[in-house]
């Protein structure tokens, strides 16, 4: 006779497996739904918080064996999906509408290959399967245009809200693509932080998981209107090896600790050089100043990317290197460091 299974058997198994980041079980995170019962047969899905959830295999074969482990199961058919969850909304700060999360990524001087980290981070989570955009607050030195090989203007809606470009799939917003390519932005204080509002409450997202905020070196108007206007969900800070750049940076993650942003990690760029002729890596900016950093500041080192001619090319090229060569291994440390920040935003409010 024919064990017969019930679903509160299935959810009393899955209730045993946890989720070590969070320390609490998948069915008190209401991670399972629609449980499926055909005779011996059990299916389910497992709603993550991010498809970049580096434990997702370890949850998957969790979940297949507890389920398995029910006397009279002969197969489980399990569905893995994402629910990136919406940031922790403020009372005296408006959300953009339909971005669920939006990631500054900041560094405190110039010349840190911050854009290039922006702009391979935001395509490295799109390609986890995240709806992204990127915001290029830079209003002065704005690069977007010219590392997603876009020089068309911006339209408007009838409503005069913005509509962002779109290429490789992520929305694209830049002051950039309001000016031609040699016209300076003269203008003071009180305008570019007017500018600045304009693209986070006037511009027509649609819906994204991930605003990429990609802000002007320092810790000026344009850090300030944003940490004012919206409720950011966290900061990415860039910097180099040397003193110089980690005096700054080190500044930059007071900044936001100050304005009560979570620093979500450090990303340490032009951290080696491998020669391609012999293979010897040279630390051409010194060394370990970003776990120094890491471990003054207690905020965890997410990356080192190294100083690499491709990198360049895709910034200069219009084809960032996250889609010109996924596969390369400066691609996948990209893809590393937004599996970190994903799976850091997706428990921040759970812990």
């Amino acid at each position: 006779m024919q064990t017969r299974i019930t679903e509160a058997q299935v959810m009393a198994a899955l209730s045993k497996v946890m989720d070590p980041e969070l320390g609490k079980d998948l069915v008190t995170l209401n991670m399972i739904k629609d449980v499926k019962i055909d005779a011996g047969r059990v299916s389910f899905n497992l709603v993550l918080t991010t498809m970049a959830c580096p434990l997702k295999k370890e949850l998957e074969t969790n979940s297949i064996n507890a389920v398995k482990a029910i006397p009279g199961v002969t197969g489980v058919n399990l569905t893995t999906g994402a629910n990136v969850p919406q940031a922790k909304r403020l009372p005296d700060k408006a959300p953009i509408p339909g971005v669920r999360n939006t990631i500054a990524v900041a560094s405190g001087k110039g010349g840190v290959g911050k854009s290039t980290v922006a702009v391979n981070l935001a395509m490295a989570l799109a390609k986890t399967g995240a709806k992204v955009g990127i915001l290029d607050t830079d209003v002065f030195g704005p690069s977007l245009p010219l590392m997603m090989g876009l020089h068309e203007p911006m339209q408007a809606t009838p409503q005069e809200r913005l509509v962002p470009h779109e290429k490789y799939g992520i929305k694209l917003v830049s002051v950039g693509f309001m000016l031609d390519e040699e016209t300076p932005l003269i203008w003071r204080g009180p305008l570019v932080m007017q500018l600045i509002k304009q693209f986070l409450t006037g511009v027509d997202y649609g819906e994204l998981d991930y605003l990429v905020i990609d802000l002007p070196p320092g810790t000026g108007d344009v850090q300030l209107t944003l940490v004012q206007t919206i409720p950011l969900t966290g900061a990415v800070i860039v910097t180099t090896p040397q003193d110089v750049a980690l005096i700054d940076a080190r500044r930059a993650i007071t900044m936001f600790n100050e304005v009560k942003v979570p620093v979500i990690g450090i990303v340490e760029n032009m951290s080696f050089f491998i020669c391609p002729h012999c293979n010897e890596k040279s630390e051409i900016f010194s060394q370990g100043g970003g776990a120094k950093t890491s471990e003054r500041y207690h905020v965890p080192l997410i990356g080192k990317l190294p100083i690499d001619m491709a990198i360049r090319e895709g910034g200069d090229n219009g084809v960032p290197l996250v889609e010109a060569a996924p596969e390369s291994a400066q691609s996948l440390a990209f893809m590393d460091i937004a599996c970190k920040v994903a799976s850091a935003i997706s428990v921040l409010d759970l812990k």
